[in-house]
């Protein structure tokens, strides 16, 4: 069901939303991190969705001014997989910044994959968390809206 009045969608009033959402996604982000409920990289996430796509609470696809065919083909594959199985799906702009919130560096050095980010939820008290909770609602607002993947623009700390 959608909610949503002409002023929630238009104006000021949206663009202090999309901060609002955009500092809640970075709470879910850096709570969900220490808990291990992070997935990233497109093949990793790919694995994940296949092995339990129920414990999926929420899917990020990192964008930035490439180019890629190959990784919109797999963006298309892992969109329609979400949207199937009713998972929540952003477009996240500004790749440096999600980096610096997720460390952006795997255990051997080695940088991570981040054009798509997993937050799964092995423990229910994710599920409570009132900044995913806004996180989600922004999702079903969207789609209400017809924006099925709407693009959240990280900013700059």
């Amino acid at each position: 069901m959608c909610n949503m009045t002409f002023e929630e969608t238009s104006g000021d009033n949206s663009s202090e939303r999309m901060e609002s959402v955009a500092t809640a996604l970075e709470e879910v982000l850096s709570s969900a991190l220490p808990q291990g409920c992070i997935t990233a990289g497109v093949y990793e996430a790919a694995k994940s969705l296949n092995a339990d796509p129920d414990n999926v609470v929420l899917c990020l696809l990192a964008t930035d001014d490439e180019e890629d065919v190959a990784l919109q083909i797999h963006f298309t594959l892992i969109q329609a997989f979400c949207c199937e199985n009713d998972i929540n799906i952003l477009r996240v702009s500004n790749m440096r910044r999600l980096a610096e919130i997720l460390g952006g560096v795997k255990p051997g050095g080695e940088p991570m994959d981040l054009h798509c980010v997993l937050v799964t939820n092995p423990q229910s008290s994710l599920l409570k968390d009132p900044a995913l909770n806004k996180v989600n609602r922004f999702c079903r607002d969207s789609r209400c809206l017809d924006q099925w993947v709407p693009v959240i623009n990280l900013p700059d700390r």
